[in-house]
């Protein structure tokens, strides 16, 4: 039975193919990509911007739906006495997840302009801004 191939719910590559982790450090998975694809440094850079602007706008919803919920729960305490402790408690988890994915969202947007600014840098693009 050990020579036979097993079928895998989540693992369909055999053993012996084992890709190696790309990117050691934290958000640097293309880096490794671009080099094994031939991609420019430019091209590189714009294709983690799109991605970081993607993760951006993802974390905007999962913000909103968050705050949607939280003030469902603020209105279900109000309409359902008896079970308002635990209304109560919902509301303030729910409250929280809307805090942190706007600080992800605040991070995916750094993170997209400094991708931005990296690929105008590789491609020696030289704008001449008066202030700034």
């Amino acid at each position: 039975m050990s020579e036979e191939k097993h079928h895998h719910l989540f693992h369909h590559k055999k053993d012996e193919e084992e890709r190696p982790v790309s990117g050691s450090e934290y958000g640097g998975g293309y880096a490794a990509e671009a080099v094994a694809t031939g991609e420019s440094e430019y091209d590189r850079y714009k294709k983690e911007e799109k991605h970081h602007k993607h993760k951006e706008h993802l974390g905007e919803v999962g913000a909103v739906a968050a705050g949607a919920f939280a003030l469902y729960e603020k209105h279900e305490a109000k309409k359902d006495p008896e079970n308002a402790h635990r209304h109560k408690i919902t509301e303030e988890i729910a409250a929280t997840a809307a805090v942190g994915a706007g600080g992800y969202v605040l991070h995916e947007h750094h993170e997209k302009k400094k991708d931005h600014k990296n690929a105008q840098e590789a491609s020696s693009e030289k704008k001449h801004h008066l202030f700034g």
